[in-house]
């Protein structure tokens, strides 16, 4: 069974990497041939002979990883069918349907999902939807928002588009969140024709949600103006969206993360704390315990404790993989019989695969189960019980040393004072701040949630102090992957029982995780990546020994921004821990949207821009200069030229001063244009006609049709150009004549909303093209 669960999931994940989904006519062939093998198998396995039941394990092997593709792949053809067709992106569509789960507010709305019952064909069932307060894309005035609430049916005209999001090296795959969910389609509602049909829609998964909405409300209502609210409510009902962003940052800086949330901890405790007291009420009774035995009663009530706790989380995969592990329990408990702890946590991985295939895509998948399964390593085959505190350290030290390969591989950081903040963090939340929290969801018991809130402001002035620690974070390049599965075989060696020789080896399965760096370019050579930031600009330029970053992308809310979702993730997956240049071109949201976060993010040793004097990022404790047409430098070989603003410049419009940086690298050469408009486009033509000549360029102004005259393009002459532009823009960026401008001139088009990032390699060698949407192709991206 071991063995058919590991190759199942095997072949699930294998699925998952699948650039193109294979034909539903050869997956269905390789599940029958499969389902033959597995009857020879059978046969085989009974045989004696040692080589013979050797095959039988292979060939079961092969059967399970054939049966786990087959499996995930007829539920991925499924859902690529509720694709959204082509002819519907941007149209009006009045549909009806009812509000699924838990609305989240936005800075100018709320953003919800939506279950449709009635639309134009071809509309996807599940869809995500915010409606904005304010202006809308077409109109003037919108009306004011109306609040909409889970289990409402409304009617409303829609503009949708398929799935898309940002995608770069190291980043997060936007597209692979929403297609695990389910959502196959994004929007914005069109305020003016919003109705709401009914008030409540009674059926079981909505009610659940309408809970879920109320308790939060009431969370909300006791504790108004309360800065760890959102984490009440997080324990409660899984709505992690209600922590402030600044708490998480302190919650990474020391690693517990994995407890601000309802994770397996949290159910497990909650299902023997129901055990212990459906126990108890049981052998109160003279009559039940002779129907059944009070231990198998203890066993189901913590179960249906659990599973009513997961409904109030909202399903989240750490809750469902304690679920299905308790499930197993139970049953073992009612049909008198004991069951391996590896086949428990199989078991619930198997449950979990079968019911979503596409758990494997979550980093919370690999962290849960690979938690549980060294607490499982450590924990088993001693001779007796060691003393509490012997059991908590090695639990923190196991944790701590397995999850150390995983949290590099997919985050780049882990905590250093993690083991502190747990030791302080695991007792509070887990036996005092969540029962509270649970007990305050009952009526009347709302007095009790301002105990817990008290309880964890005395936890957070701890953490709060610890991930102010200079030293809490560790933080490094992505690692090789062969350097993250050395490091993990490391791991299980150091953790094997005490008496197992050499043990110790295994300290040196983490140093290539911890030493080995990505390459940078050679001397002479550069490496250009325009970051997929949306409807933006941010440029990566990397030398032998030096960094440079062009602009910082937009800002997306007052939280979030390309800096800390995008740059600053993928400058530290890259191995850059400082910047020697940060330039920004303007003053527009689209390009400095980021700045202030990347200046938080790591050092930067020069700000350069055409910023007015009076700008916020003026103020930053960082050296600044303006750009200046005749500035230039050499770093590694490489010539960096700026050719705009001038001191006299032609148009004083923020666009027109943008900053223009020409690239030069072993006689090949990548222009910077910004936002520059045909006024900077001619005094370019008059200053720097012999400069402007470049083997690559990126678009002026995102392709708009202020930009790209004919005679800067043939100035130019770019071989290949590059539209920096968010999918299905608002602004209709970039616009068809200016692109057919550039097909006419003959040069080759990269564009960040189809390609992802552009890397481009200059050097001696010539130019080379990586586009990240290819690197990375996945059959859920959209084509």
């Amino acid at each position: 069974m071991r063995l058919f669960v590991l190759a199942f999931a095997c072949g699930v994940w294998l699925l998952q990497q699948q650039s193109a989904l294979p034909q539903a006519t050869w997956l269905a062939g390789l599940g029958s041939g499969a389902l033959l093998m597995l009857a020879l198998q059978g046969r085989l396995r009974e045989s004696t002979l040692a080589l013979r039941r050797a095959g039988a394990a292979v060939l079961l092997a092969s059967v399970a990883a054939a049966l786990g593709f087959v499996w995930a792949g007829g539920f991925a053809h499924l859902r690529l069918a509720q694709e959204l067709p082509a002819a519907l992106e941007g149209r009006d569509i009045e549909l009806t349907g009812v509000v699924a789960g838990l609305p989240q507010t936005l800075e100018r709305g709320v953003r919800f999902e939506f279950d449709v019952e009635r639309a134009a064909p071809g509309v996807p069932p599940h869809i995500s939807l915010a409606w904005y307060r304010g202006r809308d894309d077409a109109d003037d005035e919108a009306p004011a928002l109306i609040p909409v609430r889970a289990g409402e049916r409304w009617r409303f005209t829609v503009r949708l588009k398929r799935p898309h999001g940002n995608l770069n090296p190291h980043g997060f795959d936007y597209e692979a969140w929403l297609f695990e969910r389910g959502i196959r389609a994004t929007g914005y509602v069109r305020p003016r024709s919003a109705e709401r049909v009914d008030a409540q829609v009674w059926r079981a998964a909505y009610a659940v949600e309408m809970l879920r909405e109320n308790i939060r409300d009431r969370f909300r209502a006791a504790l108004p103006e309360a800065p760890y609210a959102g984490i009440l409510v997080a324990l409660a009902v899984g709505d992690q969206q209600s922590i402030d962003a600044g708490l998480w940052q302190s919650f990474a800086r020391t690693g517990i993360t994995h407890l601000m949330s309802i994770s397996g901890l949290h159910v497990t405790m909650f299902a023997g704390l129901a055990y212990a007291l459906t126990g108890w009420l049981w052998r109160r009774s003279a009559r039940l315990p002779l129907r059944l035995p009070a231990q198998q009663a203890a066993a189901a009530g913590g179960f249906v404790a659990a599973f009513l706790y997961c409904l109030l989380a909202g399903f989240a995969v750490p809750a469902q993989r304690t679920l299905y592990m308790l499930g197993v329990v139970a049953v073992a408990q009612l049909s008198r019989r004991e069951v391996a702890a590896s086949r428990v946590l199989l078991l619930a991985l198997l449950l979990v695969l079968l019911l979503d295939p596409w758990a494997v895509l979550a980093a919370g998948f690999w962290l849960s189960f690979g938690a549980v399964a060294l607490l499982f390593l450590v924990g088993g085959g001693r001779l007796g019980p060691a003393r509490w505190w012997v059991e908590w350290a090695r639990a923190q030290w196991a944790v701590t040393l397995g999850m150390l390969p995983a949290l590099l591989a997919l985050f780049q950081q882990f905590s250093l004072v993690s083991p502190l903040a747990n030791a302080v963090a695991i007792p509070l939340v887990s036996f005092v701040i969540t029962p509270l929290a649970l007990l305050g969801t009952l009526p009347l018991l709302d007095p009790l949630l301002s105990l817990a809130h008290l309880v964890t402001a005395w936890m957070m002035t701890c953490i709060d102090w610890l991930a102010g620690l200079p030293l809490a974070m560790w933080q490094q390049a992505a690692p090789s992957p062969w350097a993250v599965l050395l490091a993990l075989a490391g791991g299980v060696w150091l953790l094997l029982p005490r008496g197992f020789p050499a043990r110790w080896l295994g300290v040196l399965a983490f140093l290539p995780l911890l030493t080995v760096v990505p390459p940078r370019p050679q001397a002479g050579a550069a490496e250009i990546t325009v970051l997929d930031v949306g409807q933006g600009l941010a440029v990566h330029v990397q030398t032998a020994t030096h960094d440079l970053l062009f602009d910082a992308g937009p800002a997306f809310s007052a939280d979030a921004d390309s800096g800390n979702r995008i740059i600053a993730p993928y400058l530290r997956a890259m191995g850059v821990r400082r910047l020697d240049a940060l330039v920004i071109s303007h003053a527009d949201k689209d390009h400095e949207g980021g700045a202030a976060s990347v200046l938080a993010a790591l050092p930067v040793a020069m700000l350069k821009s055409s910023l007015p004097f009076e700008h916020a990022l003026s103020a930053q404790p960082v050296p600044q200069e303006p750009c200046r047409d005749g500035d230039g430098w050499n770093w590694d070989g490489v010539r960096l030229d700026m050719l705009h603003p001038g001191a006299d410049p032609l148009s004083r419009k923020t666009n027109d001063l943008s900053c223009v940086l020409r690239i030069t690298a072993g006689g090949k050469s990548l222009l910077l244009t910004s936002d520059i408009e045909a006024v900077s486009e001619i005094a370019l033509l008059q200053q720097h006609a012999g400069e402007l000549p470049a083997d690559v360029m990126t678009v002026p102004h995102h392709g708009s049709k202020t930009s790209s005259t004919p005679g800067f393009i043939a100035a130019v002459a770019a071989r290949d150009v590059i539209f920096p532009v968010g999918y299905r823009n608002r602004f209709g960026h970039p616009r068809d004549e200016v692109v057919a401008r550039y097909v006419q001139s003959g040069a080759r088009l990269h564009r960040t909303d189809a390609d992802g990032a552009v890397r481009i390699g200059l050097g001696s060698a010539g130019i080379a093209f990586r586009h990240e949407r290819e690197e990375r192709r996945r059959y859920w991206h959209a084509r």
